[in-house]
């Protein structure tokens, strides 16, 4: 009998980086809307977008800092020569002044909800974010992942993200979850987690959607 392989599993991880494109990328869609006046935006929508960007940008730095302090020992440990993660590691201080400049664009529009002016502003930096995190994510996933894949042990694996998934926002990350997973993606995360998961989402999807439907449509 041929013994089972213990290896990481990388669903979440390639979920959690759709969702941060996709929320990046309809952010800035729908700001850039308002910004053009084609898109009414009241002070409830505005404070709505404002607090998205927020847990957003928070979303995003709690990922990235803990690539850096948990994910990285790890590769450079398990690969050793075979892994370069400068690169990458650049990408993560360049995100950080632009998450801050993206927060204060957020909490200026929710001061000023009818300055088309001020919305923008803040589509420009959405926009910037957005595609510093298509770039840094699609590099990320090609030059990562196989080695992931080659050289992490399964439970190696596992450990990194328990680890990251102590700071997360469950409101906020698993309706997103459920939002941007393919379905077959969807199957497999309930499967790993049991029923336990699929309740929590029916507890906090509803809420998510009121916010989606506010701020998106």
């Amino acid at each position: 009998m041929t013994a089972t392989v213990d290896r990481p599993n990388l669903v979440a991880f390639r979920i959690v980086h759709r969702a941060m494109r996709g929320d990046a990328r309809r952010l800035a869609d729908t700001v850039e809307r308002i910004a053009r006046g084609t898109s009414p935006c009241g002070a409830a929508r505005a404070r709505a977008v404002a607090g998205y960007v927020d847990t957003l940008c928070d979303g995003i730095h709690h990922h990235h800092a803990n690539e850096d302090r948990l994910l990285w020992p790890v590769l450079e440990r398990s690969a050793g020569a075979e892994v370069d993660l400068s690169a990458l590691s650049d990408d993560h201080s360049h995100l950080d002044p632009l998450l801050d400049q993206v927060r204060a664009g957020a909490r200026a529009l929710a001061a000023a909800p009818a300055d088309r002016a001020v919305a923008g502003r803040l589509a420009t930096l959405l926009g910037t974010l957005r595609d510093l995190l298509d770039e840094h994510i699609e590099d990320e996933e090609r030059t990562i992942f196989p080695i992931i894949d080659r050289y992490v042990s399964g439970a190696d694996w596992r450990q990194v993200e328990d680890q990251i998934r102590k700071g997360s926002q469950i409101r906020f990350d698993l309706p997103r979850m459920e939002r941007f997973a393919a379905p077959d993606e969807l199957a497999e995360l309930y499967r790993m987690a049991g029923p336990g998961l699929r309740i929590m989402v029916a507890l906090v999807r509803p809420g998510y959607r009121r916010r989606e439907r506010l701020i998106f449509g």
